[in-house]
């Protein structure tokens, strides 16, 4: 089907709602009866070739008692999915009353088959039959969608001689309508216009790159399909028929099964009815309706191949609570062990939850065939890098990365999609990369390659063309460093975060003005000892500035033990918080002493040999919490990060130490990193031109402003 039919049929059919529905709903309810009346025709349409021979066999059955009819009857239909009532949409057309036409489009209704059922129950479509009714309109929107000047049916319609008038509408192009009516809907409510599909030219490039590399691979066999967020079902159809036309390509015979999930009740209805009219292997009983994340519809099955556009920059908040809440959840697909930690969380913000449907794919490869399994799945910016060392996003990519699963990451051109211009990147993941590619990443910057649109959808202001996914899909094949692709070990992305820590250092002033401060501070912590202790210990130091801190509390312990007190963590603290103060010439505060085992010289561990009661002892000192600082040392970084410390750090600051328990691994991508161009600077001769050019110029007009 050319352009021209395709944009007339869209048109057509928006064009009934301001027809028939204008002084009845507003214009944010249009969509409740134009996309189910979509989907209805289409169905309506399939059916009429052989109406007469199921309607035969309903009777047979009915005279022989037969109960169970469905299968029968879908069979003769030649669908799967059937309908018995006596009457087809254009027979509807013509009744001149009201309630008639009302127990005839519901007796029409009614002789849907059970899939059928749910398709117009997710709609809540028979909620709007009532208003047309009442409001003399159902007649006219059937009769609008039954117009001889559009054909909804996948066969032609021809004119007298039997050349075609009018070509069929194929699945394909009936689920693109589908789409585009969504878009237009949405847009005209300010929704967002491209939340439940993805434009047609990046799906068939995420086809392109999940079976072209392993095109020669495919077997004499059935293959699992899967989408997380099946929106209308488009990229698991697109994806069905490259999956064919390859493996006929290579001669093979196979069979596919498509698994889809969708929470949207509209968008998973019309996925059901594209299906439906599909009709192989009855798939439309393999698209489950509910949130992916918080209720998964497939949690014992594994995929040959899964791809998806799942929402960007989304709160799953909601899934979270149902999950348990973000410390209770105990999913296996968000919590898994790795690198031998039997904990190791893959939970993200709940501001965005877009990489826990990469984590459920994951969690549904095959590893125990040839081929294993090829995720593509759409991503924007946030995913390469947000999220901390140790934190969920991270641990997601580490988790991808470490087990050398992270084929690709190509970057394509903003404003590819409907419903955002921000910068998209399609993740390639496998779990049975070419002998070539094990260890390695391949970056592709794809952001260049674009065709304008003629007129913009949405957002949307330009497409890949299929010379330009071609170009894209020959670049991941040939995996070979070019302009836009780049190859990097998977260490590459990978760092250490380190916490440096530095001594806390504290005087004491032990002036009687500073003295009779602290006295206020114990009486209202109705201790009043502390301050005679204090006071005894500042004679020892004729009331000074005490500058080794840890001298000072061992002879304030000294003097509460003689005055049978003791010293507390509660004391120390309120010394510290009321009586001590940071002071950089001071000692080192001394946190604590380890009296067994051999003296470690090794500042990486924080501790330091020292010679104490003339034995051998590892001190540990009290970090400064607001000297506390972090660095992100390369995994690849020459000497690792004792000789990053020792460069970087110990250089400028002698007493510090990596506090190695908060010591992390985490992994961000960056495409501008490896792919920035720097803007080409004029030369300074060019610039010198340029002010000469100007100098002459402004000294003319001054001339001629003074001769004026």
């Amino acid at each position: 089907m050319n352009n021209q039919t395709y944009n007339q049929i869209v048109s057509f059919i928006w064009g009934i709602a301001d027809d028939c529905l204008r002084d009845v709903y507003v214009r944010g309810k249009y969509r409740d009866v134009i996309l189910p009346m979509t989907v209805i025709r289409r169905l309506d349409a399939v059916l009429e070739p052989t109406k007469d021979a199921v309607l035969q066999m309903k009777k047979s059955l009915d005279e022989a008692g037969v109960i169970n009819q469905t299968d029968a009857l879908c069979s003769i239909a030649g669908q799967a999915f059937c309908n018995t009532s006596p009457f087809t949409l254009k027979d509807l057309k013509s009744r001149a009353k009201q309630q008639q036409l009302k127990a005839d489009f519901i007796a029409y209704l009614d002789g849907f088959s059970p899939n059928v059922q749910e398709i117009l129950e997710k709609f809540k479509f028979r909620n709007q039959i009532d208003t047309m009714i009442e409001a003399d309109i159902l007649g006219a929107v059937i009769e609008k969608f039954v117009s001889p000047t559009i054909n909804l049916s996948p066969k032609p319609v021809l004119d007298d001689n039997g050349d075609v008038k009018i070509p069929g509408l194929d699945n394909h192009t009936m689920g693109v309508i589908f789409e585009e009516l969504i878009r237009r809907f949405n847009e005209e409510n300010n929704e967002e216009a491209g939340e439940h599909f993805t434009p047609r030219d990046v799906v068939e490039l995420m086809a392109d790159i999940t079976f072209l590399p392993i095109a020669d691979k495919i077997k004499n066999a059935p293959y699992l399909v899967y989408d997380g967020a099946c929106g209308t079902g488009g990229m698991l159809t697109i994806a069905d028929e490259r999956l064919h036309q390859l493996a006929k390509e290579h001669d093979k015979e196979i069979n596919t099964y498509l698994y889809g999930q969708e929470i949207n009740p509209e968008t998973y209805a019309i996925t059901k009815a594209d299906l439906l009219i599909k009709g192989e292997s009855l798939q439309d009983d393999n698209v489950a309706f509910g949130s992916t994340l918080s209720n998964d519809g497939y949690p014992t099955l594994n995929f040959d191949f899964m791809l998806s556009n799942p929402p960007y920059g989304k709160s799953w908040k909601t899934d979270m609570e149902r999950l348990g809440g973000k410390s209770d959840i105990t999913d296996p697909r968000f919590i898994v062990t790795h690198n031998g930690e039997t904990d190791f969380k893959m939970i993200p913000r709940s501001s965005d939850g877009q990489m826990l449907f990469l984590a459920n794919k994951l969690s549904k490869m095959k590893h125990d065939t040839e081929l294993g399994s090829r995720i593509v799945e759409v991503h924007n910016g946030s995913s390469l890098f947000t999220g901390d060392a140790g934190q969920g996003e991270s641990n997601l990519r580490r988790y991808i990365i470490e087990n050398d699963w992270l084929e690709a990451i190509i970057a394509l051109p903003e404003n590819m999609f409907y419903n955002t211009g921000i910068a998209t990147f399609i993740w390639v993941v496998t779990n049975r990369k070419a002998a070539d590619r094990r260890g390695k990443l391949q970056l592709i910057d794809a952001t260049s390659l674009k065709s304008p649109l003629r007129k913009n959808l949405g957002n949307k202001n330009c497409e890949l063309t299929p010379e330009l996914r071609k170009q894209i899909s020959d670049m991941l094949i040939n995996f070979e460093e070019t302009e836009h692709s780049k190859i990097f070990d998977n260490q590459e992305f990978g760092y250490h975060k380190i916490t440096v820590e530095r001594p806390l250092r504290l005087s004491v002033d032990l002036s009687n003005e500073q003295l009779e401060k602290f006295t206020e501070v114990c009486e209202q912590q109705k201790d009043e000892a502390l301050p005679i202790i204090i006071g005894k210990v500042a004679e020892k130091y004729n009331y000074s500035i005490v500058r080794d801190f840890n001298d000072f509390i061992t002879k304030l312990g000294e003097i509460a033990k003689e005055l049978g007190e003791k010293l507390p963590a509660k004391r120390v603290n309120l010394i510290k918080n009321h009586l001590a103060r940071v002071d950089e010439k001071a000692e080192r505060v001394i946190k604590k002493v380890h009296k067994s085992g051999k003296a470690e010289a090794s500042p990486l561990a924080g501790l330091f040999s020292a010679m104490i009661d003339g034995k051998d002892c590892v001190v540990e000192f009290e970090p400064d919490s607001n000297l506390r600082d972090t660095e992100q040392i390369p995994l690849l970084h020459e000497g690792g990060i004792e000789q990053f410390f020792k460069d970087e750090v110990l250089t400028f600051a002698t007493d510090a130490w990596i506090d190695e328990s908060k010591t992390q691994i985490g992994y961000e991508i960056s495409f501008t990193k490896y792919f920035y161009k720097p803007m080409q600077l004029r030369t300074l001769e060019e610039i010198l031109a340029d002010i000469r050019v100007l100098e002459q110029q402004t000294e003319g007009l001054l001339q001629e402003i003074i001769r004026g």
